[in-house]
């Protein structure tokens, strides 16, 4: 028996799942062609993202990605669709190769830079900039001008559900955050992160 259909056998609402995307997936590849993203190898889309991209800003994926938005298609059950965002006209998102998402929320005023084998789980956000000033003077000159700071992740991290990754960091290579976890500082490489603000617990 293929390995293929034990699977469906044992877990039944994936045969479902997968005949879901590939129905959605025309209408997917014309957004990502809509908003200029080249269309990577062995993409595995299931359902769309919010693409918001600034004009002359930069969103690039590897080969293997995986972005899970509907609710049904992760256990920890998304609860809104992947976004990839840019906020202005020099950011970027450059994201490896055989890298998962779900329900993750990546918003670049500057640089968010991801590896290869990068897993996010469940609601996550991956934020490069403050969205709006510290002081009510600075508010009221500019609402939007908020600090921002490029965010590296690097080969193999781990970022578990529910977890906030700031301005300014870097993750390092194999790390893990834990879930629930505010990252407001680098993170060593083969460590594990936990709480608010994340500190290391454990080395691996």
């Amino acid at each position: 028996m293929s390995n293929a259909w034990t699977k469906v056998r044992n877990m039944p609402w994936t045969a479902t799942l997968e005949l879901r995307r590939r129905l959605a997936w025309p209408l997917v590849r014309a957004q990502f062609a809509w908003h200029g993203i080249s269309w990577g190898q062995d993409w595995k889309i299931f359902g769309r993202p919010i693409i918001q991209k600034h004009r002359g800003s930069q969103i690039e994926m590897g080969n293997g990605l995986t972005l899970r938005s509907w609710p049904r298609s992760n256990p920890l059950a998304p609860t809104a669709p992947v976004v990839l965002s840019t906020r202005r006209a020099d950011a970027a998102i450059d994201i490896g190769t055989n890298c998962g998402f779900t329900g993750t929320t990546l918003v670049a005023a500057e640089e968010i830079q991801i590896g290869n084998r990068v897993l996010v789980g469940g609601n996550a956000s991956i934020v490069d900039f403050d969205f709006h000033p510290l002081t009510p003077e600075a508010r009221a000159e500019d609402i939007n001008a908020g600090a921002a700071a490029p965010i590296v992740i690097e080969d193999d991290v781990f970022v578990g559900m529910e977890s906030l990754i700031l301005k300014g960091v870097t993750i390092g290579e194999g790390a893990v955050v834990g879930a629930g976890s505010v990252v407001t500082q680098d993170v060593p490489p083969r460590t594990v992160v936990a709480g608010n603000p994340a500190t290391v617990v454990r080395e691996l």
